[in-house]
């Protein structure tokens, strides 16, 4: 994405022509994840097609819009449907509204994902709190030219999703009562789902689920300072030797099963932060 500085500037100033707040939280929404709205005191809402050089989403379920408002008091910025690269979207798109929240506030961003589960101890339905993760899409949205105002060259991955986050969310599961796993998420191009002999190799290099988005907003927000915390949610299970064809309605209604445990989640470690 040429002159991306000034595409951000412009973005962000159409954006302050609606509101002169500061979002300190983002937090994006997954397939099937975009109720967690319902939970956001709504103080405004923008479509992506109005906002200068956001992408649109193509997916099922994604509805494709900037909603700003309050969670327990805190100032939010949610983006309801997120883009991916197998929709043909280069990484620097599928990541500019990242770094046009960091620009409007936020310091902290809640990423969401429906994925497919690989570790034999996950079940369609659960929810897992990412610890790391694995790139396999072929693609890293900071290819090209740095620009130091946006963040260093090399920034560090040693802690992808912040260590305090997870050990929140943890808290806030076991308060209540809520059913979790820590593992590593892999992504890859998609959109076809994976073989047999593809699932083996993921989980052998180390993955516990699988999924197509959240990597590349992952790098831009640590690339830019921000702390994150992702939450997966297991939507159909892929283990090799029972594996069954899988539908897109399947994994909906999967989702839809399991997000409230994540929106709770979400807004409990919301509810905590200062």
């Amino acid at each position: 994405m040429e002159n991306i500085s000034g595409k951000i500037k412009e973005a962000v100033d159409f954006l302050r022509t609606t509101t002169d707040k500061n979002y300190e939280y983002g937090i994006i929404l997954g397939t099937g994840l975009g109720k967690l709205v319902d939970e956001i005191e709504i103080e405004l809402t923008i479509d992506y097609e109005d906002v200068p050089y956001f992408p649109v989403s193509t997916v099922e379920s994604h509805h494709g819009r900037l909603i700003f408002g309050t969670i327990h008091g805190k100032n939010v910025v949610a983006m309801q449907g997120r883009f991916h690269y197998y929709e043909g979207y280069s990484m620097q798109q599928i990541t500019f509204p990242v770094r046009v929240m960091k620009y409007l506030g936020v310091h902290t961003l809640f990423v969401s994902n429906a994925c497919g589960g690989m570790n034999p101890l996950y079940r369609r339905g659960d929810v897992m709190i990412m610890v790391d993760h694995i790139n396999m899409l072929g693609d890293n949205p900071l290819i090209g030219a740095n620009l130091d105002e946006l963040g260093p060259r090399f920034p560090d991955m040693s802690e992808p999703y912040s260590f305090d986050l997870i050990e929140l969310a943890e808290e806030v599961a076991l308060e209540n009562r809520i059913k979790v796993h820590k593992g590593v998420y892999v992504a890859v191009s998609g959109p076809s789902l994976e073989t047999r002999g593809e699932y083996r190799f993921l989980r052998a290099i180390g993955a516990d689920v699988v999924g197509m988005s959240t990597i590349p907003e992952n790098i831009v927000a640590n690339h830019m300072g921000m702390k994150v915390l992702g939450l997966s949610i297991i939507t159909d299970e892929c283990f090799p030797e029972s594996l069954k064809p899988v539908t897109l309605p399947e994994m909906l209604e999967a989702a839809g099963v399991a997000e409230p445990r994540m929106t709770k989640i979400f807004t409990e470690v919301l509810r905590k932060l200062p």
